[in-house]
């Protein structure tokens, strides 16, 4: 069941808020796609089938998963035994990892012949130290429940690195950046020659940067007090954390950077705050992973945010001299990595266009590829 090189690869990309299907050529080509801003429901059957229809059929199809739980920490094939482990991984992301497993059985019914591959955002930062990666909580916690930090966003990263990397014509084992991928869910990644040392987010996607409808990081006695003194049941907790808080609960009118610009511009004060947090807790995250490098050799921003909202980047840049880091930034004029930072910056800023799904199918070609 290899697919060979040149072979269409079809990628899915399902997510907690849309669900993006892409079926790419050997060059990168989109030969056909389908996307909805909405969850996949339960019957998926049929964007499959419609994405099927116009294009080649697959001879592989790559699945991104944001997270590949405690056993897996490389991109692998798909057998009931994978399948198996990823319902234990479900239940650590549950926003995320149910709709793509709902997508990946799906596609498995509708293409029992072609291997299928699942690609963890997870897996870019399984080496991260020690230092990074645990939590100073009791040890019980960490090694009967597993508690430990993650990581994700690493199919962005990945594909981000080595972008940025031929943009700066070094190898990405040369360099040391901090990368920003600003989108749904926003993070930041320490990238230390060619390997993630630290990121924001940690056990869930729910650490680190505050994110478009997502709180990021909150004292967690405050939650705790929400729980003992004021009797809010966790499961509302959750809720409110992961779908209305961000920026959505900053403004109380929308988790889009670009409506928030909007506002603020129109002399709406709660934009105007939103906004403020959401800039200050990028360079506090950006900051952060600096601290776990030698030195920075550039800031990388991506995800969809980071690629299209000039607004944000010029507020995060201008405000972290300490860096290197200064103002003035170009817009992107093209949808393709470029430098935007001032000629002779002491600091190049770049921005990458989002890349997950191109990352996906290069992942799926890599392990499908018949072997000599």
């Amino acid at each position: 069941m290899c697919a060979q090189s040149d072979s269409p690869v079809l990628v899915a990309d399902a997510g907690s808020s849309s669900l993006r299907l892409t079926v790419f050529g050997e060059d990168g080509t989109v030969l056909a796609e389908h996307h909805s801003d909405s969850p996949p429901g339960d019957d998926v059957s049929g964007p499959l089938r419609h994405v099927l229809d116009d294009a080649p059929a697959p001879t592989a199809v790559g699945h991104r998963i944001v997270h590949g739980g405690p056993r897996r920490r490389g991109h692998t094939l798909v057998d009931d035994e994978v399948r198996a482990d990823l319902d234990e991984a479900a239940d650590l992301a549950p926003l995320h990892v149910p709709p793509a497993l709902t997508v990946l059985d799906a596609a498995r019914e509708l293409l029992p012949d072609v291997p299928h591959v699942a690609c963890f955002d997870t897996v870019f930062h399984a080496d991260m130290p020690a230092a990074a990666r645990t939590y100073a909580v009791p040890a019980a916690w960490r090694e009967e429940y597993g508690l430990r930090r993650y990581g994700f966003h690493g199919l962005s990263y990945a594909w981000a690195l080595d972008r940025a990397a031929a943009l700066l014509g070094r190898r990405p084992e040369q360099l040391h950046l901090v990368i920003v991928h600003l989108g749904g869910g926003c993070s930041a990644c320490a990238v230390r020659e060619g390997h993630s040392v630290d990121t924001t987010m940690g056990f869930t996607p729910l650490e680190g940067l505050v994110m478009s409808r997502r709180s990021g990081s909150v004292d967690p006695g405050a939650l705790t007090w929400l729980q003992t003194r004021h009797h809010v049941p966790a499961r509302d907790i959750e809720h409110a954390l992961n779908r209305e808080s961000g920026l959505l609960g900053l403004s109380g009118t929308s988790g889009d950077t670009r409506d928030l610009v909007r506002g603020r511009a129109a002399g709406d004060e709660r934009a105007a705050l939103a906004l403020e947090v959401f800039t200050h807790h990028c360079r506090r995250g950006i900051a952060g992973m600096a601290a776990s490098l030698d030195r920075l050799d550039a800031l990388v921003f991506t995800g969809e945010i980071g690629e299209d909202q000039p607004e944000v980047r010029e507020e995060v840049c201008a405000r972290l001299p300490a860096l290197g880091l200064t103002g003035d930034l170009r817009p992107l004029v093209a949808e393709r990595p470029e430098v935007v930072s001032k000629p002779g910056s002491r600091v190049p800023v770049i921005v990458v266009p989002t890349g997950e799904a191109q990352q996906v199918a290069r992942e799926t070609r890599t392990l499908v590829a018949p072997r000599d």
